[in-house]
C-alpha cells in the first residue's frame, strides 16, 4: 500500500475516532443532564411526599387534641353536675345551720 494511502487511512481513522469521542462526550453530557433532571424530580417528589406526610401528622394531632379537649370538657361538665347535686343536697342543711347560728347570735345579744 503506498504511503499516501496509508496516511489518508490514518487520517480517516483519526477523524472517525474524533467523531466517536465527540459523540460519546455529547451523549455523556446528555446522560448527566437527564440524571440531574431525574434527581430534581425525585427530590421534588420526596419533598411533596414529606409535606403531605407532615400535613397528615398535623391533622392527626389536631384530631387527637380535639378528642382530648372534648373528653376534658365532658369530664368537667360531669364534675360540675356532681358538685351542683352535692351542693343542692347540702343546701337545706346549710340554711338550717345559718339560721341557727343567726338565732343564737340574736339570743346572745338579748
Amino acid at each position: 500500500m503506498p504511503r499516501p494511502e496509508v496516511l489518508d487511512r490514518i487520517k480517516e481513522a483519526e477523524r472517525e475516532a474524533d467523531e466517536i469521542v465527540a459523540e460519546a462526550e455529547e451523549e455523556a453530557e446528555e446522560l448527566v443532564a437527564q440524571a440531574r433532571e431525574d434527581a430534581d424530580e425525585i427530590r421534588e417528589q420526596a419533598r411533596e411526599e414529606a409535606d403531605a406526610a407532615a400535613q397528615e401528622q398535623i391533622q392527626d394531632a389536631r384530631e387527637d387534641v380535639e378528642e382530648e379537649r372534648e373528653r376534658i370538657l365532658a369530664e368537667g361538665r360531669e364534675e360540675r353536675e356532681e358538685l351542683e347535686a352535692r351542693a343542692e343536697e347540702q343546701q337545706e342543711a346549710v340554711v338550717e345551720y345559718v339560721v341557727s347560728q343567726f338565732e343564737e347570735a340574736v339570743h346572745a345579744q338579748t
